[in-house]
């Protein structure tokens, strides 16, 4: 690993971007970190980070800068109009590392190259949720100039598992919508297999141990099934984010093709609208049960 030469700041300190400034201070990396909301920084700066009273404040004060934002607008917004990418200094690195599409990637990068092409662009998305970003375990679809490589190295190291450097700047963002869809066709198997098996009057204990160790359920499916018949839906990758993931695929995809991502997305956004976007994903199998419960009800009753 190369020998830590560069400041870090990290810019949007929600569930993810806390556990990966944790993850870069374990590491010894002077990290720097912004929030709208400043409550959500003090414990880093009890772990050593500094805080920054702006984006353009955190952008002066390192020559590595992260964001890891909530959607394309807000990481525009932080970077144009809030000061950030004025503030960087030549030289810099900017590593977009939100799930933001192939659309959002592509207006980041045009403002980059336009307003400041001295600075660095690398589209690094993030694969993984609460968990493995506590452990610096996540999975990394870096993609970018290859100078960069080296520089980034030990924050990668830091922050992942595995790096997969796949390209120029935007194939990053593309894999990771290729994985997310992957994850909710995942996710949505498990949900929907657990309400049909209590629908047709299955234990939860059964169903568990007929799928222990069976080649179909993928590690990430078998520790999720504990963490549904707990009714712990605490969230871990939550529904509302999930969603806006799928979204981003099936814009991107231009077309009808797929389907099965398009009722997943309606049915999901259904329990949104109900008020459960704020829980983990697999709240979707309670809320399957729930729908179950009142048909069957309804049945009875007519």
């Amino acid at each position: 690993m190369n020998a830590i030469k560069d400041s870090v700041a990290f810019l949007g300190i929600g569930t993810m971007g806390h556990a990966m400034a944790a993850s870069a201070l374990r590491a010894g990396i002077p990290t720097v970190v912004w929030n709208r909301t400043p409550a959500a920084v003090e414990d880093l700066k009890d772990l050593g980070a500094s805080v920054a009273e702006s984006p353009a404040d955190a952008a002066r004060r390192a020559t590595i800068l992260v964001t890891m934002l909530p959607d394309a607008d807000v990481v525009l917004s932080v970077a144009q109009d809030q000061g950030m990418l004025a503030a960087l200094a030549p030289g810099s690195l900017w590593v977009q590392m939100s799930t933001i599409g192939v659309a959002g990637i592509e207006r980041a990068a045009a403002l980059a190259a336009a307003e400041r092409p001295d600075v660095m662009f690398i589209d690094a998305p993030v694969s993984g949720s609460k968990g493995p970003a506590e452990k610096g375990q996540l999975n990394i679809f870096a993609s970018g100039p290859d100078e960069a490589h080296s520089r980034l190295e030990p924050l990668f190291a830091a922050l992942g598992q595995r790096t997969i450097w796949v390209g120029p700047v935007g194939a990053g963002s593309r894999l990771k919508l290729v994985a997310n869809a992957w994850l909710a066709l995942e996710a949505e198997a498990v949900s929907a297999s657990v309400a049909l098996a209590k629908g047709l009057g299955l234990e939860m204990e059964t169903v568990m141990h007929a799928l222990d160790g069976n080649p179909l359920v993928s590690p990430w499916q078998a520790a999720k099934l504990p963490r549904i018949a707990q009714g712990d839906y605490s969230d871990q990758f939550g529904l509302a984010l999930a969603l806006k993931d799928v979204h981003l695929a099936l814009q991107a995809a231009t077309d009808d093709r797929f389907q099965a991502l398009a009722g997943l997305a309606q049915e999901w956004q259904e329990m949104v609208d109900f008020g459960l976007g704020d829980l983990d994903l697999t709240v979707v199998a309670w809320a399957l049960e729930q729908k179950g419960s009142i048909a069957r009800n309804g049945e009875t009753g007519s």
